[in-house]
């Protein structure tokens, strides 16, 4: 109803262009939407009119509007909006956001729907499991994603505001789900489940009396201390073969790897990991995107103090750089080493995202799981969304680059040597790698061993993030 331009601008925090799209209209959507989306005034009759069984009094008994000071109009008292997947529609409850109520956020704010969640929600499996838990639910999203799959759901909040919107939220839309208030797995202390998902407060905030505290980004440690915490004490609430899957923010400095620093998080707790960053900022750009996060905007006095409380911490702790990214961890089933796999991924990639998510564990399980010859015996396919890029110069008899690109999940693009596309090009399930090696080296002239050590690096490559199977 809106159209392209309107919702454009709204992702850019400017609703301007919706208020304009929406003024006049009677259209129930358009009322309802600058209620409960634009933070405009509507009057009662307008109400009476959207909703007729429901009315502008059976609003305000239910708490989810209040009178202007006007004492005629009325104004949302949270956000309402639908919210759905392609197989599921849905009701989310949560707190106004900034443009709404035209100011900064209350340190309690209770987040509804943002990007956070839906990354979350896009990159998490989905497996039938018997027992999942959600840590820090908020206005409970993750709850409502979970419900199609999972039998028991648990879900937990340091906030006992935030519990009160997750708990209408999930009323809204017929999900039954054990609250507990607590923070983190305090709240579990003693349970196991099958899939645990979080978006934790991994914000990295300086402790600074300047500088707002809130709940649902904000884990009251220093640096990414919380986040590395979680991880840890993940190990004790997952089943055999269970799954994490969390976001995360990780503090870097100078010439500090990524990989070095979110490795350590993983040693000797016994879990698989597969971390994919997804983004780096430098120290500024970091302290501005979540200073204009609660609300704040630049050029004013409160900016400028928190953008400098900001920069004073990085600088006091020696921290350059800040990555964003995904963490996926999975207890063992079996009685192995596990490992660990970290990953720069910046590019786009499919959405939803797990499907692929759990389709790496299980090939990354399963290359774990077996040796060199497990790999050589086994007839591979190339994936249905694999397709193949040859590049040379104009009039060139052979091509100067031969890649494979992935259409589905990470979308990576994976360089072949000669021997590599002579291989891939092969795979069509029906001959062995070891098999379609002997004819390399035929093809060549050499010893099916020397074919061997030069393809098993690509196999794997290929195998684990699913470009063969």
């Amino acid at each position: 109803m809106l159209g392209p331009v309107a919702v454009a601008a709204l992702h850019r925090e400017q609703p301007l262009p919706a208020l304009r799209a929406t003024e006049g209209s009677e259209d129930p959507v358009a009322v309802l939407c600058r209620l409960f989306a634009l933070g405009a005034r509507v009057a009662a009759r307008e109400l009476d009119r959207a909703l007729p069984r429901t009315g502008a009094s059976g609003l305000l008994a239910l708490r989810l509007v209040a009178r202007h000071r006007s004492g005629s109009d009325l104004v949302a008292a949270c956000d309402l909006r639908p919210y759905a997947t392609e197989q599921e529609r849905w009701w989310v409850v949560s707190d106004r956001s900034e443009m709404a109520t035209g100011g900064p956020l209350p340190t309690d704010h209770v987040l509804g729907i943002g990007g956070a969640s839906t990354t979350l929600s896009s990159w998490t499996p989905r497996p039938r499991v018997e027992r999942a838990l959600d840590i820090g639910t908020g206005s409970g999203v993750q709850v409502l994603h979970l419900a199609g799959h999972a039998a028991y759901l648990v879900a937990t909040d340091l906030s006992e505001r935030a519990l009160r919107f997750a708990r209408f939220t999930l009323d809204l839309n017929g999900v039954d789900a054990d609250l507990r208030p607590g923070s983190l797995l305090d709240p579990v202390a003693d349970e196991q489940f099958d899939l645990v998902v979080s978006n934790p407060p991994f914000v990295i905030t300086p402790r600074d009396p300047d500088v707002p505290v809130y709940e649902y980004r904000d884990g009251g440690q220093a640096g990414d201390a919380l986040v590395a915490g979680l991880v840890r004490d993940l190990a004790a609430h997952l089943r055999p073969g269970g799954i994490g899957q969390l976001l995360a923010n990780w503090e870097l400095g100078p010439q500090e790897a990524w990989t070095d620093h979110v490795g350590a998080w993983f040693d000797g707790i016994g879990l698989d990991a597969w971390v994919v960053q997804r983004e780096v900022q430098d120290v500024a750009d970091y302290a501005e995107t979540w200073i204009r996060d609660g609300g704040h905007q630049p050029g004013t006095a409160d900016f400028d103090a928190m953008y400098a409380a900001w920069l004073d911490d990085f600088a006091h702790r020696g921290v350059e750089r800040l990555g964003f990214g995904v963490v996926t961890v999975q207890r063992p089933l079996t009685r192995r080493e596990s490992w660990t796999d970290l990953m720069d991924v910046r590019t786009p990639v499919a959405s939803p995202m797990g499907p692929a998510v759990l389709a790496g564990l299980r090939a990354r399980t399963w290359l774990a799981e077996h040796d060199d010859d497990a790999l050589l015996d086994t007839a591979w396919q190339v994936a249905p969304d694999v397709t193949e890029e040859r590049i040379g110069v104009p009039g060139g008899d052979d091509p100067q680059v031969i890649q494979v690109r992935q259409g589905d999940g990470l979308r990576r693009t994976v360089r072949l040597d000669t021997l590599g596309a002579g291989l891939v090009g092969a795979c069509d399930g029906e001959l062995t790698a070891r098999q379609l090696c002997a004819g390399l080296a035929v093809l060549t002239e050499q010893e099916p061993g020397t074919i061997h050590t030069a393809v098993l690096p690509t196999l794997r490559n290929l195998v684990r993030d699913g470009l063969l199977r």
